[in-house]
């Protein structure tokens, strides 16, 4: 998953006065991204900053069907990041899968697509393994992280992995699941490869 394109987390194409910025950088990036050999890009909503969900929906539309042109003549996977907005991102807007899946079904392109972070989905909603089984066509990228604490991901936390990574198999996914969790152990090497293994099914 490629990045470098966004303004931060909290300047997302959900705000329209950043689109032009967004736009430039984007189309800079879908071609830096695909001439490295690589197929996907992360963006994000940004904050709310007061803004009705619907709007925002709207206008991340917008901004969006401006480089998705771009990115389906290039090859490259427009990939928008679900984070929790009750813990770690707080007033991000796109915190709930519904939001996600509506600007897919807007857009309608195959070149965009949702990165659906477990663990944030985990503290917003819960319900992962279903979730999972009725929008798979929308997730083009996964996250894992350990709750509470996006720590590591073995028993020491509430999610069960394995039964996770089962459910995403059974989806026919082919993408790439990344770890992206805060080591606690002594050798963050060792978590790693226990994360690893743990998600092998």
């Amino acid at each position: 998953m490629c990045w470098g394109a966004e303004l931060g987390l909290a300047k997302g194409f959900a705000a329209s006065e950043y689109h032009d910025e967004l736009v430039t950088r984007y189309l800079e990036h879908i071609d830096l991204v695909a001439d490295a050999g690589y197929r996907k890009l992360i963006c994000f909503s940004g904050n709310r900053n007061g803004m009705d969900p619907e709007e925002g929906l709207a206008n991340a539309e917008v901004g969006l069907k401006r480089i998705l042109g771009h990115a389906e003549k290039r090859g490259v996977m427009i990939a928008m990041e679900y984070l929790n907005s009750k813990v770690d991102h707080k007033d991000y807007l796109f915190d709930n899968s519904e939001w996600g899946v509506a600007l897919c079904k807007r857009l309608g392109s195959p070149n965009f697509g949702i990165l659906y972070d477990i663990y944030h989905a985990q503290i917003m909603e819960g319900d992962i393994i279903a979730t999972i089984r009725k929008y798979q066509q929308h997730f083009v990228h996964y996250h894992t992280g350990g709750v509470p604490g996006r720590h590591e991901i073995g028993a020491d936390q509430e999610l069960n992995y394995p039964a996770i990574c089962r459910a995403i198999v059974e989806t026919g996914f082919d993408g790439y699941l990344a770890h992206e969790f805060i080591p606690t152990a002594p050798d963050p090497v060792d978590s790693l490869r226990e994360a690893v293994h743990l998600c092998d099914v």
